[in-house]
């Protein structure tokens, strides 16, 4: 995951100004299409995009399985090559009139303008997981994630999504500029690996947890999203109707659960 270098200035109280190199993340535009169609422009950090692209078709009900995928190609339209195209299987079809969004996509907010919360509910049911974990992993996750993210490191300006097993233990870790497309992103590699459905497992995420992200891991019957910032009230909301439980502010030795505590053994 490239992050350009570029010459600043720094400087702070006491001290003169100085020149030196900085890195940035990058942040460019790519078309998601399937079948030539466009369906998405996201403002994403490239890399990972084949897994960005499955992971968007699969978590916003475009396609039901990575398996009807034939094929994915980079599609060169400029400089940067950033388009995608999603090839299906004989026989497969989408039907283009039920897509439930606008899909431009920012790096700050994901897709805004759903065009009804109860045709989500419609294509992803609640959920009916048995899944358990301690407070004592999940309070151990958020050092695993931060260890792991080197273009944070290297940056300071990247999100990240980080799937763990219910035992704790880091399975796929993907940063990107948005929220949104990190999750993405681990959903498309966890399809791609043949792990769908994930009903056994955690969603970590570093910032705070918007609605598209509890959608995004109802999607892929994730039971059970942390982050280490606070929900929006959406989010609560549609994870408390869909049975996930949802922890926020976890953080050091403490924790926010705001629904689904009968998942948490404390």
């Amino acid at each position: 995951m490239n992050a350009p270098g570029l010459a600043i200035w720094k400087w702070k109280r006491g001290a003169a100004a100085r020149r030196e190199m900085d890195e940035v993340a990058t942040e460019e535009p790519l078309e998601i299409q399937v079948e030539t169609r466009a369906i998405s422009v996201t403002m994403r950090t490239p890399g990972h995009d084949e897994e960005l692209a499955i992971g968007f078709l699969l978590t916003e009900g475009i396609l039901s399985s990575s398996a009807q995928v034939e094929r994915i190609q980079p599609h060169p339209r400029n400089t940067h090559g950033n388009a995608i195209n999603v090839f299906l299987k004989a026989g497969v079809s989408v039907d283009f009139t039920k897509l439930t969004r606008h899909f431009f996509a920012s790096s700050s907010c994901g897709v805004c303008g759903k065009a009804s919360i109860d045709q989500i509910h419609r294509q992803f049911k609640a959920l009916r997981s048995s899944a358990r974990v301690s407070a004592e992993t999940l309070l151990s996750l958020p050092p695993q994630m931060r260890t792991a993210q080197a273009t944070f490191d290297r940056t300071g300006g990247i999100h990240a999504a980080a799937l763990f097993s219910l035992e704790g233990r880091l399975l796929v870790l993907r940063e990107d500029v948005g929220r949104h497309n990190a999750v993405d992103k681990v959903v498309g590699h966890a399809a791609l690996q043949g792990w769908l459905p994930l009903n056994r497992s955690i969603l970590l995420v570093s910032g705070r947890t918007s609605f598209e992200i509890v959608q995004k891991a109802l999607a892929a019957r994730i039971p059970v999203i942390a982050a280490v910032s606070a929900p929006s009230s959406l989010a609560v909301d549609f994870a408390r109707r869909n049975r996930q439980t949802l922890v926020g502010f976890l953080r050091d030795d403490r924790m926010n659960l705001y629904c689904g505590k009968n998942r948490v053994k404390f």
